[in-house]
């Protein structure tokens, strides 16, 4: 049995390296995860302009903006944004103070609210936000008191320990769970937000020197100390996972954990694992539905990544693990990485049918690195996909739109509209999104990824360029789709303009440049 495993194993990474070399043939899903971390920290990503004046304040804005813009045209579909940081937020809290990424200054605030603006933005183009939240690390020792009045050290000194010149919350004291609980409320119910992504939801690196003598000592219980500090770290999953769905329970839950679960049978993971080096049972909440995806930090190459990517596979329990990627160390500066690195396990992750791919970090792809933007969206992400459908969290797919029709707005634009029957009803769960599609046949084949055209509008309304329907098809569909991913049948439509389609090109942008969509 071993064998024929490690036969299958060395298949996949033949064909995937081969598939690598060539543009991608194979017919692209229309559902995968394509994720993108986008850090905030010190603006490594964004913001790159601090907001201390009205004109700098634009100039903040455009980045995020031209970010999506150029994230959107590679066909990414969810975006990981860097939320709360190291104790700091991006937001408007009444809990903690703003980081020093937007203006260069601590609890200062940017005169506009980010999170807000990119969660319009992002919407705007059809993705999903995801507010990536860092939970244990709090902040480095000189940095803490510059921080202000309203940082943890001064709010909550009880909960941290220092280690290794950083301060950190100590996930064995139960006043842990009820900060890291209490953050989630301030902002959980102020924004649409599509998920919570908890970055670093484990204990430290070199965790056997972590201060946490005092802390075993009162509430250990008895037990190992490995095992007490997994069960910490698990008890944090689950109430924080709890406590979210039960206020919105569309809203998509994962975490990154380090990149290797556990040593295989065959292959060690030399001492750095999630489960005996940081203490996270990251499968075991998969198994236990505590999670909707994992986004493991699958930063290797070879026999470091490919038989830990079977292993997640494996430990998967029927929910989405999407490997992220360490695409940064495709730089110069950094290790130096041959893009085939990257392809092979990119081909090799869709083989496997994982669920999808996340990217550390933004400005690596968006530069190019080595070629890789070029890559996905010329080969590897031709078309558009949507994100995946959560059928634990709800199965009833929405109603068909109705009233499928358009107006010609001038010698350029057409209007598309339609009305959904039960967008009232929906509200609970969340509320009603769509999906237009084209093709030059009828009816338009809702099941191919490159047929789809629009993505997750806000509302059920669509203008687009005439000499798009022209060239891309004189069919349309919509669809909705609700925040659990479940899509209805297609209301189809004949443009009738009696001009015969052009041979459809390769793909169907998104989009195309100009075209206004519609808040």
């Amino acid at each position: 049995m071993k064998r024929l495993t490690t036969l299958i194993y060395l298949l996949y990474v033949c064909v995937s390296a081969l598939q690598a070399q060539l543009p991608w043939q194979a017919e692209t899903p229309k559902h995968e995860l394509r994720a993108v971390w986008v850090t905030t920290l010190s603006g490594l990503d964004w913001p790159r302009t601090k907001a201390t004046s009205k004109t700098s304040i634009e100039k903040q804005k455009q980045e995020l903006c031209l970010l999506l813009d150029q994230l959107q045209a590679c066909h990414i579909n969810t975006v990981l944004l860097q939320t709360r940081i190291r104790g700091s937020v991006i937001y408007p809290s009444s809990m903690e103070p703003w980081d020093q990424c937007l203006t260069g200054t601590y609890d200062k605030s940017p005169g506009y609210d980010p999170l807000q603006f990119a969660i319009e933005e992002t919407h705007r183009r059809g993705m999903e936000l995801h507010a990536w939240v860092v939970t244990i690390p709090a902040f480095k020792v000189e940095v803490a008191r510059r921080m202000g009045k309203r940082s943890l050290l001064y709010t909550h000194p009880e909960l941290l320990k220092k280690h290794e010149g950083q301060y950190y919350l100590d996930p064995g004291l139960p006043g842990t769970a009820d900060y890291l609980s209490a953050i989630l409320a301030d902002f959980i119910g102020k924004y649409d937000i599509d998920g919570i992504h908890f970055d670093y939801i484990r204990y430290p690196e070199n965790a056997a020197s972590f201060p946490d003598a005092a802390t075993y000592k009162k509430y250990g219980k008895g037990k190992p100390k490995g095992e007490w500090r997994r069960e910490n770290i698990t008890s944090i999953v689950r109430r924080l996972y709890k406590e979210v769905k039960l206020r919105k329970p569309w809203v998509v839950m994962s975490s990154s954990p380090v990149g290797k679960y556990r040593d295989t049978r065959r292959y060690s993971s030399r001492g750095w694992n999630c489960y005996d080096a940081v203490y996270q049972d990251a499968q075991g909440w998969l198994r236990e539905g505590i999670q909707d995806a994992l986004f493991p930090m699958m930063y290797f190459t070879g026999d470091h990544f490919y038989p830990f990517a079977q292993d997640w596979r494996e430990g998967s329990y029927g929910r989405y693990v999407s490997p992220g990627l360490g695409i940064y160390f495709l730089h110069p500066q950094e290790k130096n990485w041959d893009l085939s690195v990257i392809t092979r396990e990119l081909c090799f992750l869709r083989e496997m049918r994982l669920g999808g791919q996340a990217f550390f970090r933004s400005k690596f792809l968006t530069d190019n690195t080595k070629g890789l933007y070029d890559y996905l969206q010329n080969h590897f992400y031709p078309y558009p996909a949507l994100p995946p459908r959560y059928a634990w969290k709800d199965d009833v797919a929405p109603q068909q739109p109705r009233d499928f029709s358009y107006t010609i707005q001038n010698d350029q634009m057409l209007k598309l509209t339609w009305k959904s029957k039960d967008q009232e009803e929906e509200t609970a769960r969340g509320g009603l999104r769509y999906n237009v599609y084209a093709s030059d046949k009828s009816p338009v084949d809702v099941t191919r990824a490159e047929n789809l055209v629009a993505s997750l509008l806000q509302k059920p309304e669509y203008e687009v360029n005439r000499l798009t329907i022209l060239l891309y098809g004189l069919h349309l569909a919509v669809t909705a789709v609700d925040r659990s991913g479940n899509e209805s049948t297609a209301a189809q439509l004949d443009m009738n303009m009696g001009i015969s389609p052009k041979p459809q090109p390769k793909r169907i942008p998104l989009t195309p440049r100009g075209t206004k969509v519609l808040p």
